[in-house]
């Protein structure tokens, strides 16, 4: 029998574990002998994963959690690191999480394990610099967004691209007839989904904005219905305390069937963000809208070099929806483009060709079956054999 093929994979986010689950299941399907440690959560667990450290203790946003969770992190490279000497991984799949990847990168480098990078950091919006440490430390890159292919061949990357993984999860199980009549809400309705994001910091600047707007819109639609799903990372009690119950209208807060509800709405409002993928995927028109502090938004306008916020957008290389940003991010004028696309016939079919065009270029399903080929084909010869 076949030694076990070790393997280490770094997801450090609630997507990155999903999305390396999904690779790390393709890739056994080639190499059934698959060994895999490394940083994940629930969903690599699930996939019988050797968890050094739990991802779900690093997720952080912002340079004050970063600074408190900083034991956290250091906790988590030394035992990846100890793993790495004592007991060599034949590959190290690094997902996106570049501040901690890019150094365990390096000290797989020095012992010499190849290095696999699936799914791109950001650099191609802002610290481009980042891209010469890439190169000299990764084999081989795999991304998931078009334009990112181009990127990173201009700087002399081995890089593929291995279409979308949103392709292979989002999809609506229920038809839209079906979802609305199991909430009990007419055909004939407007539905409007609210989606602001899911962090709290998120709700805290949208929510209140997505409310307002939708107050305006109640009396310009034929029997509107506001849907709101509530991202398992956020209670009830969150959506209470920026808002919800106070804006005169009465909104549904569903726990479950995320995509039968965003795929039952007739527009939606959303904060930036990969739900505009989802939403692109699920032929949902949309009004992407997002605000920051005066400084934040400050600051990263000089440093973001990208046209659009919107993934949409970016993966369109055009307007295909509107976007609303900091100062333009008025419930009138949320209101005014939401309204617009539900009544506007020909609007509507401009912005659907558009998301047409979107999917088209995300690529078909099988993304995390093309990046598991990819991933084995990086490995070296073990030199034991």
């Amino acid at each position: 029998m076949d030694a076990p093929l070790q393997i280490m994979i770094v997801a450090g986010e609630a997507s990155g574990d999903m999305h390396g689950a999904k690779l790390v299941a393709a890739m056994r399907e080639q190499a059934p002998n698959l060994a895999v440690c490394g940083i994940g959560g629930p969903a690599l667990t699930e996939q019988g994963v050797e968890i050094l450290y739990d991802s779900s203790r690093l997720a952080v946003v912002g340079i004050i959690e970063v600074i408190s969770h900083f034991r956290f992190i250091r906790e988590a490279m030394h035992a990846l690191e100890k793993r790495l000497r004592e007991q060599p991984p034949r590959l190290l799949i690094l997902i996106d999480y570049p501040d901690f990847n890019l150094i365990l990168a390096k000290k797989a480098r020095r012992l010499g394990i190849p290095v696999f990078y699936y799914i791109s950091p950001q650099v191609w919006a802002w610290r481009s610099g980042r891209v010469k440490t890439i190169k000299k430390l990764v084999d081989r890159m795999a991304v998931i967004l078009p334009f990112e292919k181009e990127f990173y061949q201009k700087r002399g990357m081995a890089v593929e691209y291995v279409g979308h993984p949103l392709m292979d999860t989002v999809r609506a199980a229920m038809p839209r007839a079906e979802f609305l009549q199991s909430l009990g809400i007419a055909q004939e309705s407007t539905v409007i989904g609210i989606l602001p994001g899911s962090r709290k910091r998120e709700i805290a600047g949208m929510l209140p904005l997505f409310l307002a707007a939708a107050q305006l819109m109640q009396a310009q639609l034929v029997k509107p219905v506001f849907l709101l799903p509530l991202a398992p990372t956020l209670s009830e009690d969150d959506l209470l305390a920026n808002g919800l119950g106070e804006a005169g209208i009465e909104v549904r807060v569903i726990r479950e069937n995320r995509y039968e509800l965003m795929a039952a709405c007739n527009a939606v409002m959303a904060a930036s963000g990969t739900v505009s993928l989802e939403l692109a995927i699920l032929d949902v028109p949309m009004v992407i809208s997002y605000r920051v502090s005066p400084l934040t938004y400050f600051l990263g306008r000089r440093l973001i070099k990208v046209q659009y916020a919107s993934l949409v957008n970016l993966v369109a290389g055009r307007e295909v929806v509107p976007e609303l940003l900091q100062d333009e991010a008025m419930p009138e004028k949320i209101a005014e483009a939401t309204v617009r696309i539900v009544a506007n016939q020909a609007e509507r079919a401009i912005m659907l060709a558009g998301l047409a065009e979107v999917r088209e270029l995300l690529g078909g399903a099988g993304a995390s079956t093309r990046t598991a080929r990819l991933a084995l084909e990086t490995i070296t010869p073990n030199p034991a054999a």
